[in-house]
């Protein structure tokens, strides 16, 4: 699958820096004149003109232009629109000075690498933090955090056995405060986040510590705040965005209407530009693409072909097989939420070509298991088919989380929150809320957690709420509950490889009891073979016969109900377990387990 750049002389687009000055260029195809005003010329209106290209590209070179200098565009409209010029940041700066500032000249060349060769881990061995840059980690009351500031936690992060951050997007937004879903200039990295060589250096610091960065991108609508997009040189139909949007009903989205043109091919052109910069110009190890259910379709609604957008699918596939073929080993991770098997086919197939999707099928059914207050309510089923959901023989192509920035906010709470309001460090809100975290970190699937999730953070998710970082002291046992999760996810003792491997048998179910225990793992045996058992009632289990796939000693490696991750917890005992050769759950082997309330409990081999 190829495309033609429609840019056939002079490659390269926006300011570019060279050694003889710089070289501008901008798609404007409805203009009549264009020139290129800055510091560089004392803001001149006139001595700067650029020159027409083909296909309504326009170019100049200015030998007094530098990198550093701040620009705008200057786009004359045809007469008879009576419009005055119009001044415009550039689509393809990569440094603006603020959402409604002026675009900064910036060499993406000039930054010093070092030695990174950084390679992620392969997604059966991802554990990723969804982390919010503003919230994150904030040093100056009424500020947002930033990219500095995050770097300061990744020694934390490290710790906690974290392998890869999800950051949630970082191009150019209105105002200081945002969740950045209203991107207004995607090439440029936000500002008061610190801007471009700053994001550098926070990618360059979490390589050192061995940990994979993943950019949340935003391309199924842009703004719709201050946008220099729309409308850029004058031309529009029907009232709405101009030459960089649909101009009629398909430019409906919810969050207003400004969904790129994905059949046009200079804006196809700039996204694939925009996708693979985070590569190229950025050492990022990955995309989330955000709702990508509003790129497929008009209205998000899978069930209604009539409002598909068929060029919105082909421009997906032709970016992520770009990224596949130029950056092996990268991945590409989409949020469809809408139970699309298709998304993470390979474009070649008819799929989007996405290596693993965010899955409703396991949030939403595993958040209403443990935040319900009645026990006997807790659909079982509902849980056992969210552990064993895939959508590909590859287990690992799905994203799973019982928190994220979708899930803790827009009406919705942080999930020890939902179980008692007001009360998340409460006994119930502990056991529950890790309950849900321990299916997440011992499903099949790549786990996800969100920031300040392992401190039991309460209320929900704001953009000028930062995390409370008081809480590692005041829930260390927490913290360490996960941080001991996450050791036994990723194997890293050597005693539970197969939390990494492909294959699940979920063989004991007991609704009454409401307790299921499941066999995971990669080639089986020693030091593979995982049983996991999930008690999701306010009741203890002892003596409780369950099979195991073989004879022998079968050791407690993690038990959430131990006093070491709550001083109220009831420490019930989960002793290693006999197995011997006797046939339960469909099983060759069976022992007796003791399990305490609302517990999930590890056991493995080691010979």
């Amino acid at each position: 699958m190829s495309e033609t750049n429609t840019v056939k002389k002079h490659p390269g687009m926006g300011a570019i820096p060279g050694a003889k000055g710089v070289t501008f260029r901008v798609w404007a195809p409805h203009a009549e004149k264009v020139y290129v005003t800055g510091t560089f010329n004392n803001w001149s209106k006139t001595s700067a003109p650029l020159s027409k290209e083909e296909n309504g590209y326009w170019s100049t070179d200015v030998s007094e232009a530098k990198t550093g200098d701040e620009y705008r565009y200057l786009i004359h409209t045809p007469p008879a629109w009576n419009l005055p010029p119009l001044s415009r940041i550039d689509p393809y700066a990569r440094k603006v000075t603020n959402s409604a500032g002026n675009g900064v000249i910036y060499n993406p060349k000039a930054f010093d690498w070092g030695n990174d060769n950084f390679h992620p881990a392969t997604g059966n061995e991802l554990v990723i933090y969804e982390m919010h840059i503003g919230t994150f980690h904030v040093k100056k009351k009424g500020r947002p955090g930033t990219f500095d500031s995050a770097i300061e936690k990744f020694p934390y992060l490290k710790k906690l056995g974290i392998n890869a951050i999800e950051v949630m997007p970082i191009a150019e937004f209105s105002g200081d405060f945002s969740w950045g879903y209203n991107p207004d200039h995607p090439f440029a990295i936000e500002s008061i986040y610190g801007g471009p060589d700053a994001f550098k250096l926070f990618v360059i610091a979490a390589h050192e510590q061995g940990i994979a960065v993943i950019v949340d991108v935003v391309y199924n609508h842009y703004g719709p705040g201050a946008l220099d997009l729309w409308q850029f040189d004058g031309w529009s139909e029907n009232e709405k965005g101009g030459i960089y949007f649909y101009n009629d009903r398909r430019s409906q989205t919810p969050w207003g209407d400004t969904r790129p043109d994905y059949g046009r091919g200079e804006v196809r052109q700039y996204l694939r530009d925009n996708a693979l910069m985070w590569f190229e110009e950025y050492h990022a190890d990955g995309l989330r693409w955000d709702m990508i259910i509003y790129i497929k379709s008009i209205d998000g609604n899978a069930g209604n072909p009539a409002n598909d957008i068929p060029e919105g699918w082909s421009l997906m596939q032709w970016i992520n097989t770009e990224i596949r073929q130029l950056f092996p080993g990268k991945i590409s991770l989409g949020e469809s939420m809408r139970y699309n098997p298709w998304v993470t086919k390979d474009a070649g197939a008819g799929g989007a070509g996405f290596n693993a999707q965010w899955d409703a099928e396991f949030v939403h059914p595993v958040r209403q298991a443990v935040i319900a207050r009645d026990d006997t309510s807790r659909d079982l089923g509902a849980v056992s088919r969210a552990i064993e959901h895939r959508y590909d023989p590859d287990a690992f192509k799905r994203v799973i989380f019982t928190e994220s920035h979708d899930e803790i906010a827009n009406g919705r709470a942080r999930v020890p929150e939902e179980i008692w309001p007001g009360k998340v460090d409460s006994w119930f809100s502990k056991k529950r809320s890790t309950l849900g975290g321990a299916l997440v970190l011992t499903s099949p699937g790549i786990p996800m957690i969100f920031e300040g999730q392992e401190l039991l953070e309460d209320r929900w998710f704001q953009d000028k709420e930062p995390i409370d970082w008081s809480r590692v002291d005041d829930e260390h046992g927490i913290l360490g509950m996960y941080r001991d999760m996450i050791a036994l996810r990723r194997n890293l003792s050597g005693v539970t490889r197969g939390l990494c491997g492909q294959n699940i048998h979920l063989y004991h179910f007991d609704d009454g009891a409401k307790l299921i225990a499941f066999h995971r793992w990669d080639k089986q045996g020693p030091n593979d073979s995982v049983i996991v058992v999930v008690n999701m009632t306010n009741q203890n289990r002892d003596e409780y016969l369950i099979g195991f796939p073989r004879a022998g000693l079968w050791k407690t490696r993690f038990n959430s109900d131990s006093y070491n991750y709550g001083p109220n917890f009831a420490n019930h005992p989960a002793p290693d377990v006999h197995a011997h050769e006797e046939k339960t759950d469909g099983l060759p082997c069976s022992g007796k387990i003791s399990i305490g309330p609302y517990t999930a409990v590890i056991y493995s081999q080691d010979k």
